[in-house]
């Protein structure tokens, strides 16, 4: 699945058009990224959790030449899965896509 389809995905799960679901996809993402950025862990119970890990400097190996180089340290993005979407991956649950309500029509009057 590629971003559009996911797009679409939400779009008909949560009854909005494609133009908002891509503008709510593009918010969590968004929100996530600069959350990560500060070096804080975001959690999404039921899916996993977006951690920022630490890299230790090593010392590397230049394949070309053989020679010995330094690898300085780093920050890095990690993804944990959480319990029901390893459920999922693994056959023993079924993912559930929820519908959204249809939209309550204003049908109040003003009575005179």
């Amino acid at each position: 699945m590629n971003k559009a389809e996911l797009v679409e995905a939400i779009a008909n799960g949560a009854g909005l058009s494609k133009t908002q679901a891509d503008a709510a996809l593009n918010a969590t993402l968004g929100a996530i990224k600069a959350e990560m950025g500060k070096g804080n862990d975001v959690a999404l119970i039921g899916f996993g959790s977006f951690k920022v890990g630490k890299r230790a400097a090593r010392m590397g190996r230049n394949p070309q030449t053989g020679k010995p180089q330094k690898i300085s340290a780093r920050k890095v993005a990690k993804f944990s899965p959480g319990a029901e979407l390893k459920a999922i991956v693994n056959g023993e649950k079924k993912a559930v896509v929820k519908k959204a309500a249809p939209a309550k029509k204003a049908a109040a009057k003003k009575k005179k």
